[in-house]
């Protein structure tokens, strides 16, 4: 599966095909079906998990908690006024589990730390940053969730910034709920799987 720039009506409907209905994940950082700002057409990705693979878009890295073939879907949506929204849709993760997820800076590779750090609007002068005042939701992009009965879930991050030219290039899921304290803020545990995306 690959990046697509597509209409909102024609990425709506292949988030729906590839991933059914769905149920938005509860938590702070989930939500809904994306709303459209008003702006670019979204860009698409779509994975189905697997063992890291060149060209390959969605990798695991632990198959007890992100087993092969579940299927990510990434939405970014920029919008006109500076705005901008990031959409994650599962399908297939287990059920009634909870995962941190980020993007970051670095494609995927063969493994987690290949992708680099978070991606931060504001970059922390030191790193890795665990310091609240730059990594938080607002200045980083948190996508934690947790599945539903069926192992689908949802989660979408709302910025007040879009991606300058320094664009992210992926989205780490972990295995936690994202940390908020100072020297753990941002952390999130072992990263389990890692999806390439466009943004």
């Amino acid at each position: 599966m690959k990046a697509v720039r597509a209409g909102w009506a024609g990425t709506a409907a292949l988030l729906l095909a590839v991933l059914g209905t769905g149920a938005a994940a509860p938590g702070a950082h989930s939500g809904h079906d994306p709303v459209r700002p008003a702006g670019q057409d979204p860009i698409l990705t779509l994975g189905r998990f697997g063992p890291y693979t060149a060209g390959q878009h969605a990798t695991t890295y632990d198959a007890k908690l992100v087993p092969p073939g579940a299927v990510a879907a990434v939405a970014y949506l920029p919008g006109a006024d500076g705005h901008s929204v990031v959409q994650l849709r599962l399908h297939g993760l287990l059920p009634d589990h909870s995962y941190g997820a980020h993007v970051h800076m670095k494609p995927c590779g063969a493994k987690g730390e290949d992708a680099g750090p978070h991606y931060q609007h504001k970059q922390d002068p030191k790193s890795p940053s665990t310091d609240p005042a730059y990594a938080n939701a607002g200045n980083e992009v948190w996508l934690d969730f947790t599945t539903d009965a069926h192992g689908d879930a949802s989660a979408r991050a709302a910025l007040d910034w879009k991606f300058t030219d320094r664009h992210p290039r992926s989205i780490v899921i972990h295995a936690e709920h994202t940390h908020t304290g100072p020297g753990r803020a941002g952390t999130a545990g072992p990263r389990l799987a890692c999806v390439t995306a466009e943004f």
